[in-house]
């Protein structure tokens, strides 16, 4: 007779951004028990968000760190994927936000690598005067520190076939990550969720990733 499986907790994060039902939405999963691909795969497709993650605590010890670990794995509606950005974010969050660990850093253990994340106080800048200490608020922020690809220049003549999938958008400049698996295409295109913010001393954007092979869509 086969014992009965513990219930999931689970939470629904909206990352990048401070506001529910805005931002980027992933399911974060904490399992006590190991479950199998198919299960993983349907509670992923039951959610039908773009990334449902699965959390697992390792507790041996792992010798290199004294920082918590967990086992993370991504899964869109239709397949398992390496890496993401926003369900990683999404799960950091969760696990500073519960309590479920003391330290302001966590590693996750990956199929893409060991993953960091770092909890980081939140500062309001309400004056001029509060620009070089800032004021500490309840919130925080979570910095992530993931896995680089080296890029390499990629001669692509047929630049508009490129446009013309991004909606039109202009390319500014495309790279090729160097085991030749990945192109890097630097578009301008609100419609895309491209966007470019220049300020004295830096820039900022939002990158949007697109697979529609394993279900990664706008």
């Amino acid at each position: 007779m086969s014992m009965a499986k513990k219930p999931v907790k689970y939470s629904l994060v909206d990352a990048f951004t401070e506001s529910v039902f805005k931002g980027n939405p992933a399911a974060v999963c904490f399992l006590e028990e190991k479950r199998d691909k198919k299960w993983l795969q349907g509670v992923a497709a039951e959610f039908n968000l773009s990334v449902t993650c699965y959390l697992t605590r390792i507790t041996e010890s792992h010798g290199t760190t004294s920082y918590p670990r967990f086992d993370l794995r991504w899964f869109t509606p239709v397949s398992e994927i390496n890496l993401c950005g926003h369900a990683t974010l999404a799960a950091a969050h969760t696990i500073f936000s519960s309590g479920l660990v003391d330290t302001d850093v966590v590693e996750f253990v990956a199929i893409s690598g060991i993953l960091t994340a770092k909890k980081i106080p939140a500062i309001n800048i309400t004056s001029a005067s509060d620009l070089q200490k800032g004021e500490a608020q309840d919130g925080f922020y979570v910095e992530l520190n993931f896995p680089a690809d080296p890029v390499v220049e990629f001669n692509f003549d047929e630049t508009s076939q490129i446009s013309g999938a991004l909606n039109g958008a202009s390319i500014i400049d495309i790279k090729r990550t160097q085991d030749g698996g990945d192109l890097v295409v630097i578009p301008i295109s609100a419609l895309l969720g491209f966007y470019y913010c220049y300020s004295h001393t830096s820039l900022y954007f939002l990158s949007c990733w697109l697979e529609p092979s394993i279900g990664l869509l706008p």
